[in-house]
């Protein structure tokens, strides 16, 4: 694309605070590289009637392509879709909305797909792993199913709210039975280590995995984007852990999600 048009497709990355996402860049430069022609922005928008209202003019805008959806708005976006994939039904977690011609909205989950494939582009073999998933959220949702979906032997999931703790662990044992699975339960020895919450956006943001459970030669991943190094990156680094950013979950799902948003 070199110029925006009245003929321009207009897409979204959607999210509350947005100054640190990067999807909008990357995709850009993928619909200039498609010669497609849209255009991506960051929209903020907070959860509750703001999304809901923010969702409803997306439903009136003809030339509205759909959304990139980050946090925190990945499980609440799920009941304002008109339409779901089985996994995003699943996993009762969206990352990605289509406006249809109809002005109905059709959300996917692209999250889990994404970090796996960033993982394997990396080298990484998943299956038979034990991996310990910090969070409980849209993106936790998304990346345990896609890593029982890969084969991982057991997944210890850690959240401080027990209520979003065991409804993933639940929809975790109905969809994949076979799959070892425990809560907050740290003793276990893990080869993989993800943050899967938004901790480590800023600064001060405490740490999502204590450091004394980091140790190598365990992985230790990152959903988060910027900074590049958060601070339990830097304390992996530290313990002598190998370490797996943010960046590589957007890179690995660019392509499905240039694909799910122009399908239309």
């Amino acid at each position: 694309m070199t110029s925006i048009t009245g003929k321009t497709k207009l897409f979204a990355t959607l999210g509350y605070p947005v100054g640190h996402v990067l999807t909008p860049q990357k995709m850009n430069a993928l619909f200039a590289e498609r010669h497609y022609d849209g255009v991506m922005v960051a929209v903020a928008a907070t959860p509750g009637q703001d999304l809901a209202r923010v969702v409803a003019a997306f439903r009136a805008m003809r030339n509205f392509g759909g959304a990139v959806v980050t946090v925190p708005h990945k499980t609440g976006i799920v009941t304002l879709c008109d339409h779901l994939s089985p996994r995003a039904a699943n996993a009762g977690a969206v990352n990605v909305i289509r406006r249809e011609a109809d002005g109905s909205i059709t959300g996917d989950l692209l999250d889990g797909v994404g970090f796996v494939t960033g993982l394997q582009n990396a080298g990484e073999t998943l299956k038979d792993r034990r991996v310990l998933l910090a969070g409980a959220g849209g993106a936790a949702l998304a990346i345990a199913f896609a890593l029982a979906e890969a084969g991982v032997a057991h997944i210890t999931v850690t959240n401080r709210s027990q209520d979003r703790l065991d409804a993933l662990i639940s929809r975790l044992k109905n969809s994949f039975p076979r799959l070892s699975v425990s809560a907050n339960d740290l003793s276990e020895g893990h080869d993989i280590a993800i943050n899967a919450t938004s901790l480590g956006l800023r600064e001060n943001d405490p740490l999502p995995i204590a450091p004394e459970h980091l140790r190598p030669p365990m992985l230790v991943a990152e959903v988060v984007m910027m900074p590049e190094q958060t601070g339990l990156l830097k304390a992996a680094g530290w313990a002598g852990c190998r370490t797996h950013s943010g960046r590589h979950m957007l890179t690995g799902q660019l392509s499905a999600i240039f694909d799910f948003l122009t399908a239309a």
